[in-house]
């Protein structure tokens, strides 16, 4: 197997020539890149500031239901049991 093998000098191999400049970007591929990155941004932003939102409005109906002295469970009691009184009503 050994023979089968060639040996012998290696031959030198040519340098890569440097890469050459890219050309600039077109104002529509610079137009694209930008609407890209918003894109990106605002998607980020997204998942950050909806959970915040709806904390936030999770927690100021608390506010304003505890400064009510009541509880949002024991609203939800009070409105099943206007709905059981209309519909025997009907």
């Amino acid at each position: 197997m050994t023979s089968d093998a060639q040996e012998g000098p290696l031959t030198p191999v040519a340098p890569q020539p440097a890469p050459a400049r890219p050309n600039p970007l077109t104002s529509r591929e610079r137009r694209r890149r930008r609407r890209k990155a918003r894109h990106r941004g605002e998607e980020i932003l997204g998942w950050i500031l909806v959970p915040v939102i709806l904390f936030g409005v999770f927690w100021g109906v608390n506010a304003v239901l505890e400064a009510m002295g009541t509880s949002p469970g024991v609203v939800w009691d009070q409105l099943m049991q206007v709905k059981a009184a209309l519909e025997k009503k009907m």
